[in-house]
């Protein structure tokens, strides 16, 4: 079955970095279209970053343009969000996604604050 683990997440100082992955497993990685979801408390879920299966960057939210980078390794399953110069905005739990499949992993919590 279809599996999403997100990892790297933690506290961090306002203007530090983290790094979150996330491990796919029970689909062909490649040929998908993936995305990083977040969501604060008290707020819907929303698109932080989406990119296409060869890698090409389809979205990337206002609000995090030019600061968080989307990538992905086809050959080790895995989508990652490097995000940097973080906010206390930024506060959220951190989600992947597949495009076409209605699965969620667990999340990772993102705290940014001093």
């Amino acid at each position: 079955q279809v599996q999403l683990v997100e990892s790297g997440g933690g506290l961090v100082q306002p203007g530090g970095s983290l790094r979150l992955s996330c491990a796919c497993s029970g689909f062909t990685f490649s040929v998908y279209t993936m995305s990083w979801y977040r969501q604060a408390p008290g707020k819907e879920r929303e698109l932080a970053a989406r990119i296409g299966p060869a890698g090409e960057i389809i979205n990337i939210a206002d609000s995090v343009k030019g600061r968080f980078t989307i990538s992905r390794d086809n050959g080790k399953n895995t989508l990652y969000l490097q995000m940097n110069s973080l906010k206390p905005d930024d506060t959220a739990v951190y989600y992947c996604k597949a495009s076409g499949y209605p699965v969620w992993g667990q999340g990772t919590q993102v705290t940014v604050s001093t």
